[in-house]
């Protein structure tokens, strides 16, 4: 695990048109390192770790009066020059080579990380230092838990352990990842295989020697299918290869990793892992996550099983059996749920596709920025980055056309490159050192358009994105969020997409797109809530497994799962190995799955602030000022009560599951 020190707070944490903006618009803050081969990223590696030890020592004699902050925290800003690009390298470079030579990198950054977490000089300066407000109060707060969890005032034999282990679990959930983005699975179909599924997800394939289709399990290719393919054995043939990812092998790297971190928190006196991690977070310890996890599984219980019950209906019919009589799959799921909607609202995901064109789309998702929180994003041609696909914005202020911050997208899927959706904080802002965030939005566009459930995922990772644009913190360490926290802002935009004012910004950005027609957003707005018991009982699951894995007894993983998910109304499949996917349990969201639901439950809060326009300019640059810009420089209970104007409540989101 990374520890929390300020240094390495690299967390998950437009309008307009699309068309290249002026010549002269530039990118504000440093190029993105070109790392032309594994030999020169392993150059800069090596450079930016020798001058980042450098200032540390620098700073080791430096008295802890008041700029002490000021200098620790410039440190993060040195490091992060290099160590953001590269985390994002390893998931996206095309060259393997150059992958490889970034994890490597990063295993470099984790050694000189976990070190530093436990230099007792710093953190001795640190404890003498006098914050001179609010804001310096919070960062000198974090900064000393982060040292405390690293391990700095163990005793020499535990401490020496701790940062072992830091390293070791860092090491293997490196390799976890990789293990998954390199395992490149394909599966062959024939064309009779794959009825129902929409032709443009495989008439382009590539075939093996006997003239078959050749699919792997990236998202566009996997959902549609799952969605659309009448073969079960084709659905439960790329179920499984899903289920599976990463084999074996992650089931060993997982087992370790949950033994270390257990462990870990031993050290320091914690019964187990989900204990030492939830005292910094806003659960606060595991009970209250727990009991929150509860009230979720209580509240979607029967509306799961209503939906199940409906799902299994609908396969008796095909099959003309009685219900009774029929078993449903896992992989029955997604195909009868798209098949009630079909049936009762009239409505198919694939009918949204053609009004939403890729490009296009990401124009839209900035138009929605742009109107709300008064941010431009301008794209900026011939910038040359780490694939040809991948495009440079510069976030600007609508009134005063000051750049702000660089966004990098890259928008298609490829092979070798993470598949699936997320967003790499890059570089900080800090207005103390007039520094310009930037971050990547990494996303896998299905070239042909997307649908409505592809727009909400766009929304929601260009809330991280804007998180991370539209940060002003003044320490460069406080633009990261609390892990139950970090998912609010995205989630709160992702049913925007059904509000026919924000829609109507489509054609503002495409003229030439026709509109969705308003009775087709009507079945697919009333369609979007079917589904919603399954979706969040499985969302409970996952974050209860997260939870038991890093218990006090640290179980085996498998065994753990095939238990708790033996345990739901669809129950357990023997020779699947879901664990061995799941990365968000192997990485940063160990112990905090949960953080999902538990931002849901704050996002539909924060809803409620704009009413009935969502596009309302007056409450959305009241949201970037007081919450996307404030980071974690102050608790997020605080940003949340002084946005909503009270205190927040969970009425919103329950009252959504009623529905």
């Amino acid at each position: 695990m990374r520890t929390r020190i300020a240094l390495i707070a690299l967390a998950l944490a437009a309008t307009g048109s699309l068309a290249a903006g002026p010549a002269r618009l530039t990118l504000p803050g440093p190029a993105f390192p070109s790392f032309a081969s594994p030999q020169a990223l392993e150059a800069a590696c090596v450079r930016n770790i020798a001058t980042t030890l450098s200032a540390v020592r620098r700073l080791e004699r430096q008295p802890a009066g008041a700029r002490w902050l000021a200098a620790y925290d410039d440190i993060n800003a040195l490091a992060e020059d290099l160590a953001g690009p590269v985390y994002l390298i390893s998931n996206v470079h095309p060259d393997k080579a150059v992958r490889d030579a970034a994890e490597a990198c990063e295993l470099k950054w984790q050694d000189l990380f976990s070190t530093l977490g436990q230099n007792e000089a710093l953190f001795k300066a640190a404890r003498q230092v006098k914050p001179r407000d609010a804001i310096d109060r919070e960062f000198l707060k974090t900064t000393l838990e982060g040292f405390e969890d690293a391990g700095v005032s163990l005793p020499p034999d535990k401490r020496a352990r701790a940062k072992a282990i830091n390293d070791r679990v860092t090491e293997l959930g490196q390799q976890f990842d990789k293990n998954i983005r390199d395992q490149n699975i394909q599966l062959s179909f024939t064309e009779a295989e794959l009825k129902g599924v929409p032709a443009g997800v495989w008439t382009n394939a590539k075939r093996d020697a006997q003239g078959r289709l050749l699919l792997g399990v990236d998202y566009p290719t996997y959902v549609p299918l799952m969605q659309g393919a009448v073969d079960p054995a084709a659905r439960e043939r790329m179920w499984r290869a899903k289920t599976n990812e990463g084999g074996q092998a992650n089931l060993g790297l997982l087992a370790e990793i949950g033994q270390l971190r257990r462990e870990y928190a031993q050290l320091f006196g914690f019964a187990s892992f989900a204990d030492f991690q939830l005292r910094r977070r806003m659960a606060e310890n595991t009970a209250n996550a727990r009991r929150f996890l509860d009230g979720v599984r209580t509240a979607v219980t029967e509306r799961e099983k209503r939906e199940l019950d409906e799902l299994r209906e609908a396969k008796a019919r095909d099959l003309g059996k009685p219900a009774a009589e029929v078993k449903l799959e896992r992989w029955d799921v997604p195909y009868y749920t798209e098949r009630v909607k079909r049936e009762r609202y009239s409505v198919d995901q694939e009918a949204f596709r053609p009004y939403f064109p890729p490009q296009e789309s990401l124009a839209f998702v900035m138009r929605v920025v742009e109107k709300t929180m008064g941010v431009r994003y301008v794209r900026v041609p011939d910038v040359k980055l780490w694939h040809p696909d991948a495009q440079a914005y510069v976030a600007q202020d609508v009134k005063t056309g000051r750049a702000l911050a660089t966004l990098y997208v890259d928008p298609y899927p490829r092979e070798g490159k993470y598949n699936h959706a997320a967003v790499w904080p890059i570089r900080s802002a800090s207005t103390r050192l007039k520094r310009a965030p930037q971050a990547a939005l990494v996303v896998n566009l299905d070239r042909k358009g997307l649908n409505l459930e592809e727009i909400e995922t766009l929304l929601h990772e260009f809330g991280h994105a804007v998180h991370n644009n539209l940060s002003t913190t003044r320490h460069s360490s406080a633009s990261s969020v609390l892990r139950d926290f970090v998912e609010a802002p995205s989630q709160m935009l992702e049913e925007w997409v059904y509000d026919p004012q924000v829609l109507a910004l489509m054609q503002e950005v495409c003229p030439t797109c026709k509109p969705v027609p308003s009775d087709l957003l009507a079945k697919g707005k009333v369609a979007e809530r079917y589904g919603k018991g399954v979706q969040y009982a499985r969302q409970q699951l996952f974050a209860s497994f997260d939870l038991a894995m890093h218990d006090a007894d640290a179980p085996e993983p498998m065994a753990l799962w095939a238990r708790i998910e033996g345990a739901t109304l669809l129950g357990h499949v023997p020779g699947t190995m879901f664990p061995a996917g799941f990365s968000h349990v192997a990485g940063g969201y160990a112990a905090g799955y949960y953080g999902y639901l538990w931002s849901e439950v704050v996002a539909a809060d924060l809803r409620t602030a704009f009413g009935k326009n969502l596009l309302d300019p007056v409450v959305g640059r009241r949201w970037r000022d007081t919450v996307l810009a404030n980071g974690s420089q102050r608790p997020p209970q605080a940003l949340v009560r002084e946005f909503l104007g009270r205190d927040s409540n969970s009425q919103a989101f329950f009252e959504d599951l009623k529905r």
